[in-house]
């Protein structure tokens, strides 16, 4: 299909009422970058500003109820927000099983994603897109993803698609170990003694499971392929390929850090909901995906979440012991609504918290 650079509305019918999104637009092989994917210099990243030998900390979690193990993870999420983990305990049949499922999802033809797409999905808890949100980004993101959100596993097993629905759920399940053992480590930094009937819902009642899609880019040094964010979640446990591409913004500085994939790891970082919690001890990050002009890079990010209906604010036993709250009491559904309805924005999403 031939298609004009300066034809947008008809680029975005192409791409997503059509449903053939970011990959569709990449298999054109076109020479240049069609300008709805051109990015505003600011939102792109900075290569003068990358730090080329920083690495983001990598935490061996075979011991983790070890003391020092335990003090590297609090530590990181204060400082970094970001960290690596090996020796986490997944199998690795169920890493390369989701890493394949991803693949077979995004090679589906047109018609059978499609399926997926808002306006025909029989369920809102599983959607197909493009960008972040095509209906306010002014310039879409170079990226295609499922997203699913988990409710029960009849429902997702009704829903989800055919392809890769086992696969997504049985690592689901097989994450919930390590995200329970982080939870476990990173409570406990802020003096309380163990996930129970009353907190767990509130750190982990809910999760979201992404299955993202990078595809070659003509001119990837002029589009992103996720926008500066920082998540809305508790945690995010992001499984990346051998590609990279992922950065992350250094606390307090302009600079910017890649995360270089580590053979067999798992990326964690904290998410907007922690940082509110633990009355901003823990630090959400804002970090950023570039295009590239030689691969396609898959990632499968679950973030854990409170219960869409939970009153999240700093936990009592955190401001028992600090004078000033940062932040609020709020539904946490109405968080992730305001997240969702405007492009992503760096941390400014952070500010619908503060007091």
């Amino acid at each position: 299909m031939a298609l004009s650079h300066s034809a947008t509305g008809e680029l975005k019918q192409f791409v997503v009422d059509e449903g053939h999104g970011v990959k569709g637009v990449s298999e054109l092989k076109l020479k240049t970058l069609p300008e709805l994917f051109i990015q505003p210099v600011e939102r792109r990243l900075d290569v003068s500003k990358v730090l080329p030998n920083e690495l983001i900390p990598v935490i061996d979690l075979s011991n983790y109820e070890d003391p020092e193990v335990m003090k590297s993870i609090c530590y990181a999420a204060e400082k970094w927000g970001f960290f690596q983990i090996v020796n986490h305990g997944l199998p690795q049949d169920i890493i390369d099983g989701i890493k394949d499922a991803t693949h077979k999802f995004f090679e589906l033809s047109t018609e059978e994603k499609k399926k997926y797409l808002s306006r025909n999905t029989p369920s809102k808890n599983v959607r197909f897109l493009t960008s972040f949100n095509p209906d306010v980004d002014k310039a879409y993101e170079w990226k295609d993803h499922l997203s699913c959100f988990y409710v029960s596993d009849e429902e997702a097993l009704q829903y989800w698609p055919t392809i890769c629905k086992h696969e997504v759920l049985e690592y689901l399940k097989s994450c919930e170990s390590v995200i329970k053992k982080l939870l476990e480590v990173l409570i406990k930094g802020l003096g309380i003694p163990k996930l129970n009937e009353t907190n767990e819902p509130f750190l982990m009642g809910s999760k979201r499971i992404n299955l993202n899609y990078y595809p070659v880019c003509p001119n990837p040094e002029l589009s992103i392929g996720a926008s500066g964010h920082s998540d809305v979640s508790t945690l995010t446990v992001l499984l990346q390929d051998h590609i990279g591409g992922l950065y992350v913004k250094k606390l307090d500085s302009d600079k910017w850090v890649h995360v270089a994939p580590v053979k067999d790891s798992l990326t964690i970082n904290i998410g907007d909901a922690l940082q509110i919690m633990s009355n901003g001890r823990y630090k959400s990050v804002e970090h950023k995906v570039v295009a590239n002009g030689h691969d396609n890079r898959i990632s499968v990010p679950i973030f854990v979440n409170p219960r869409p209906s939970d009153v999240i604010g700093p936990l009592p036993e955190v401001i028992n012991s600090v004078e000033n709250t940062l932040y609020k009491h709020f539904v946490y559904s109405d968080y992730v609504k305001h997240f969702f309805r405007k492009s992503t924005n760096g941390k400014d999403t952070i500010d619908f918290a503060k007091k």
